[in-house]
């Protein structure tokens, strides 16, 4: 049995580019089961947290800690991007294409390809060329090729932002689905509706800072922040002030939530 790599650890992390500081610094811990949502205005740091989990960002100041060894760790996590990133190849050769990188039969991958691309409705598609999906397949397609090597924690950045509602429900559907096998989802998304259905803790950042880090149900009905209440009502937010610039710094220090305690009452 492959060792478990959560719990995860930020602490005083910052990524700053072209010497403007783009998050942090934040302390944040994750752990236990479940779905974490992280919300916040654009330009608030999303993207950018989620890539530091997922050690795609150089941190100038802080620490990243996972449990076990570097390999081991980098194994066990998948990241789906806002836009899929496509390859000049068919359904099943794409999808199983992580799998050829990690040493596995080209047969045996295109049949743990074939088995995927049915559990996410690809399945009569697997001699198509993935370049001529619609957005809702090629997003599909990309969940697929990471849900193909049985992370332990996977990443998704704004997975439905540029689909149709027909094609989140598909998605969504994937991932209450994943997440019932156990797989540990972060995941950022700007629809309060898609927090309200899948989320059971909640991290909201804005100007790279983690303002609130609650479990759902306490965040949706009583945020603690006026940042977050007008996020959550779809105003401006309010003017940036020395009371809330401070407490936005405090947010850096949010401890982690046990999620094994923290399980939303019911998934829609």
């Amino acid at each position: 049995m492959v060792a478990p790599i959560l719990p995860v650890e930020l602490t005083d992390a910052e990524v700053v580019r072209r010497g403007r500081r783009i998050l942090g610094p934040v302390s944040l811990r994750l752990e236990g089961e479940g779905v974490t949502i992280v919300m916040g205005p654009n330009g608030s740091g999303k993207t950018t947290l989620l890539r530091a989990l997922h050690g795609l960002e150089r941190l100038r100041g802080g620490a990243l800690r996972w449990q076990g060894e570097r390999d081991q760790v980098r194994a066990a996590q998948a990241f789906v991007f806002q836009s899929p990133i496509l390859m000049r190849r068919n359904v099943v050769d794409s999808i199983a294409y992580p799998l050829r990188l990690r040493g596995l039969s080209r047969r045996a991958a295109r049949a743990a390809a074939a088995a995927e691309a049915a559990r996410v409705g690809l399945g009569e598609m697997l001699d198509r060329d993935a370049e001529v999906l619609s957005g809702g397949e090629r997003q599909k397609l990309a969940l697929a090729r990471a849900l193909v090597l049985r992370p332990q924690v996977l990443f998704l950045d704004e997975p439905c932002a540029n689909l149709d509602p027909h094609a989140t429900r598909d998605i969504e559907a994937i991932l209450r689905e994943e997440c019932a096998r156990g797989t540990r989802i972060v995941m950022s998304t700007h629809h309060v509706g898609q927090a309200r259905r899948l989320a059971d803790e909640i991290v909201f950042l804005t100007d790279g800072r983690i303002l609130e880090h609650a479990p759902a149900d306490a965040f949706l009905a009583a945020p603690r922040t006026a940042e977050a209440r007008a996020h959550l009502d779809g105003d401006l937010p309010p003017p940036r002030t020395a009371g809330n610039a401070a407490a936005a710094a405090a947010g850096g220090a949010v401890a982690g939530i046990d999620m094994t305690r923290s399980r939303r009452r019911n998934r829609q």
